[in-house]
């Protein structure tokens, strides 16, 4: 077959706009890149903030989006030392400098100098990427390719879980009932939890997280979340998550005394009031978790081990050519997981 030359793929031309355009075919050009085939990827709330306008998370225009990405090696450049033609990875698309004074003190997620893959750099919306050796990490193929399409986004949520464990039996409430939210329920579950219950304001994802596990669903907008929690376990929650990003007030008065808090979602403009009072006197623990650098091998041992199947969450899959569609329809509060394939034109 004659090599490809050139590939369509949509790129992110600023103020909320995707447009399809023609592209030569990626080229390996430093040691350590590799070429790979994207098989499949994932899209998410930090691709809507990129094309929403004014946006709210920052890319490079003229990039093509998506950092949820997993694909099979085509070519290894010279330098290549780990992974070979064939093999199949899963991809760590936040690229640290290893020389800030963050990346010294071990710190890669708090990098001062990084790079995204599918952020600043193309990403898996393209049928074909370039990426660093060491940013892959191989997979087996006995992993379906619909959980293994979620390596990135659940080294996010197992960076959460490590920071504030769970213990065998306890109660977990998760602020949120999006994709992140319930794989925070798969992950503690799977690490011993108890009772889980999910609060959300939307009818079809709650209806979702009672699919996926969850004990107790609360629709935050028409029920006594204080009171529901209270009642299922008896003195307030061991572990809070806050996966929206905006509702720690809430989650200081759901945990017990002594309950570990979550804050993981992200919204720079959310400024809720805190009362430092209920922290101090209840004895709180509130932990941040950002990114999931050195969490990609403890990710593929699990979904290798099959012991979680985020595949559940998927709802829909669309063309990478079609891919605004797509975000029209997570605009509309419509989907769960959307994952984008590239047809065989397009490769």
């Amino acid at each position: 077959m004659a090599p490809i030359q050139n590939i369509m793929v949509p790129v992110f031309m600023g103020e909320g706009r995707l447009e399809m355009q023609e592209r030569p075919m990626p080229q390996i050009k430093n040691p350590d890149d590799v070429l790979l085939r994207v098989e499949a990827c994932g899209l998410c709330g930090t691709d809507l903030n990129i094309l929403a306008v004014p946006p709210a998370h920052k890319a490079e225009v003229g990039t093509v989006l998506g950092h949820e990405f997993i694909g099979t090696v085509e070519a290894v450049g010279a330098g290549g030392k780990y992974v070979r033609e064939g093999d199949r990875v899963v991809i760590a698309p936040r690229l640290h400098c290893n020389q800030c004074r963050y990346c010294r003190r071990g710190l890669a997620n708090q990098c001062e100098d990084y790079k995204t893959l599918g952020i600043h750099l193309d990403g898996g919306l393209a049928p074909y990427v370039v990426a660093p050796e060491r940013a892959l990490y191989k997979i087996s193929r006995d992993v379906a390719l619909d959980d293994a399409v979620f390596a990135e986004v659940l080294s996010c949520v197992f960076g959460g879980t490590t920071r504030v464990q769970v213990n065998a039996g306890e109660s977990v409430v998760i602020l949120g009932a999006g994709p992140v939210g319930l794989l925070f329920g798969m992950v503690y579950r799977a690490s011993g939890a108890g009772k889980i219950i999910v609060t959300d304001v939307a009818p079809f994802r709650l209806a979702v997280a009672k699919q996926n596990g969850a004990d107790v669903v609360i629709n935050s907008r028409e029920q006594d979340v204080e009171a529901i929690v209270k009642e299922e376990s008896a003195l307030g929650a061991d572990i809070v998550v806050d996966a929206v990003g905006s509702l720690l007030p809430q989650a200081l008065k759901l945990a017990r005394r002594g309950g570990r808090i979550v804050s993981f979602g992200l919204q720079p403009h959310a400024l809720p009031p805190v009362s430092q009072y209920l922290i101090s006197r209840y004895e709180l623990t509130v932990q941040g978790a950002f990114g999931g650098a050195n969490h990609f091998p403890g990710v593929v041992q699990m979904l290798e081990s099959g012991m979680i199947h985020p595949s559940t969450l998927i709802t829909h899959r669309v063309a990478a050519a079609n891919a605004h569609e797509a975000f029209n329809a997570m605009r509309a509060g419509e989907t769960m997981k959307v994952i984008v394939t590239h047809d065989e034109q397009s490769r």
